[in-house]
């Protein structure tokens, strides 16, 4: 038996790795960056999104409290007219 148990035996890096090994953790390492880029592109656009329809709405709103405001005027010009008649 040897002295050396599997407990003991330190993780060592072969020097005969192969230029296949090394071409796929490139190749993986490119695509995990390639990934992130799309990801970070799909977020920006989505906040681009978001600030525009917050942008819509707040319009929205205001032109709801616009027209509100215009009913409440028509009603009272409606009003007098009527006593007018």
């Amino acid at each position: 038996m040897s002295s050396a148990t599997p407990a003991t035996t330190s993780w060592h890096f072969n020097r005969q790795l192969g230029l296949a090994v090394i071409a796929t953790l490139v190749l993986q390492g490119a695509t995990v960056l390639l990934w992130a880029g799309r990801a970070a592109e799909r977020i920006r656009q989505l906040e681009h999104r978001a600030e525009s329809v917050s942008d819509v709405s707040e319009r929205l709103a205001r032109l709801e409290t616009h027209m509100v405001q215009t009913r409440q005027s028509l009603g009272r010009i409606e009003n007098q007219l009527d006593r007018q008649e």
